[in-house]
């Protein structure tokens, strides 16, 4: 049995995300589900991982573009879950970076008996780095540390601050809408209130930047549609 470990399950369907999850665990694994691409992108800047497993068929960010930062920058291994059955998709996401492609249905044992394979292969290989520092204008982000500095200068920020700006700089160009972010940061459905909520953490983040840096401009609003980080 190989020691307890923690591994990322990309699933949006909740029935297959508590199959997978209770397969690690009765594996004796640590899995940390995650409904959509970009709630995915936020678990990984946060910590390292040493497995993931991913659908490619996502809301938010699509399996196909979370699987090419993965293999760009996390470097863990990543075994493919997908309905999409056939030769293309799974040359495909081989070529990108996936380590190994189960095809929808699966068999738990099966899927069990893969997921130990590919954890022995990588413990042989050099460990690899966690998540690296993300940069933007004069703001460096350290996801490891929990930390954000403005041009040099350490920002106290509450947990769900320092998750909204971590999810803007892990995808600088990317539009969020509030739904985004609310579902990503708070890990439940956007309804009414949520609305408000992420208004005023965007508010208060804006607010310690300035002070941090009065000069610089660092979340831009889309009216009417959401925000992003400034170029």
């Amino acid at each position: 049995m190989i020691d307890k470990l923690p591994v990322l399950v990309v699933e949006d369907d909740d029935d297959i995300s508590r199959l997978l999850c209770g397969v690690l665990r009765k594996d004796g694994h640590e899995p940390q589900p995650a409904y959509s691409g970009t709630e995915a992108q936020l678990y990984l800047e946060q910590r390292p991982w040493a497995l993931v497993l991913l659908d490619l068929m996502l809301p938010g960010k699509p399996g196909e573009e979370l699987l090419e930062t993965i293999s760009a920058r996390h470097g863990c291994p990543v075994i493919v879950i997908s309905a999409r059955d056939g030769r293309e998709p799974k040359i495909s996401a081989l070529r990108t970076g996936a380590d190994d492609y189960i095809t929808k249905p699966f068999d738990l044992e099966e899927v069990s008996a893969r997921i130990e394979s590919v954890l022995r292969r990588h413990r042989r290989l050099p460990q690899q780095p966690g998540p690296q520092p993300l940069r933007h204008k004069d703001l460096e982000l350290d996801p490891e540390a929990r930390t954000l500095t403005a041009g040099g200068t350490e920002l106290a920020l509450t947990a769900r601050e320092f998750d909204i700006i971590a999810l803007l700089m892990a995808s600088p160009k990317k539009l969020f809408t509030k739904a985004n972010l609310f579902e990503s940061v708070w890990g439940e459905e956007f309804l009414g209130g949520g609305d408000n909520v992420v208004g005023v953490h965007i508010s208060h983040l804006r607010s310690k930047l300035a002070k941090a840096n009065a000069e610089e401009e660092y979340i831009e609003t889309i009216w009417g549609m959401g925000y992003r980080l400034k170029s």
